[in-house]
């Protein structure tokens, strides 16, 4: 299987590419930290990088460039993303968040969706979280943003039922993983970044439409979405 990973220079995206390598597979990962990517080449010297930012206006083309070397696509994986407490509302933080989070996602999932329906099939997986369940005091961009991310996994994934297409989209929505993203308080069900991209992986390849990591935090999801405003206001 020919596998892209949009963010892999660290944390679940790193992970899921290396494990990706050891089960057989061709990997092209991208990033905007090129040392890092080049430490990945080093160790695996098969995989194709690419180093550039999905904010950047050369985004698409430069993913373009990387499925001609990989002639063809069969996976793409979207681990980009950003996010960082903002207590008291930084507007470059939210910002920031927003514009990658919303408009690079955007820009690379409604690409990859139209090659694999040019193609005829594909699967596209979308790292979300638990935080898109609800709207959060602490992280109000982010949660917002990984919103975003899985109500428009859920349109592509109607899109390409009522076109009758060969295409999955697969949201993966992690609970807290132990990765430098991991921010805040309170944190508990700490999954190792290793078990995190093993679950991953398996509900990729099970085609899963919806995927909670680890796979109890559908509890927590389920909590959160029932739990009356006001109460949850004392929590988020």
């Amino acid at each position: 299987m020919k596998i892209i990973i949009i963010g892999a220079t660290s944390g679940i995206g790193r992970e899921l590419a290396q494990q990706y390598i050891m089960l057989g597979h061709t990997v092209a990962v991208t990033g905007r930290r090129q040392p890092l990517l080049l430490e990945l080449k080093t160790q695996h010297a098969a995989i194709e990088t690419a180093c550039f930012d999905v904010q950047a206006a050369n985004a698409v083309l430069e993913l373009q460039s990387l499925i001609t070397k990989l002639d063809g696509l069969d996976l793409l994986i979207y681990s980009a993303g950003y996010g960082e407490p903002s207590a008291d509302l930084v507007e470059e933080t939210e910002i920031d968040a927003t514009t990658t989070n919303v408009m690079g996602f955007v820009k690379i999932a409604a690409f990859s969706f139209n090659y694999f329906r040019k193609q005829g099939h594909g699967q596209l997986a979308v790292i979300s979280s638990v935080a898109a369940v609800r709207g959060n005091s602490w992280t109000p961009a982010y949660s917002a943003s990984k919103a975003y991310v899985s109500n428009y996994s859920e349109g592509l994934n109607i899109k390409a039922r009522k076109l009758q297409l060969d295409i999955v989209v697969t949201d993966i929505r992690p609970g807290f993983v132990n990765t430098k993203m991991a921010k805040g308080y309170g944190q508990f069900w700490v999954a190792p970044v290793t078990k995190a991209a093993r679950q991953i992986i398996a509900a990729i390849a099970a085609k899963k439409r919806v995927a909670y990591i680890t796979k109890r935090w559908w509890l927590i999801a389920f909590l959160l979405k029932r739990l009356p405003f006001w109460i949850y206001r004392r929590l988020g």
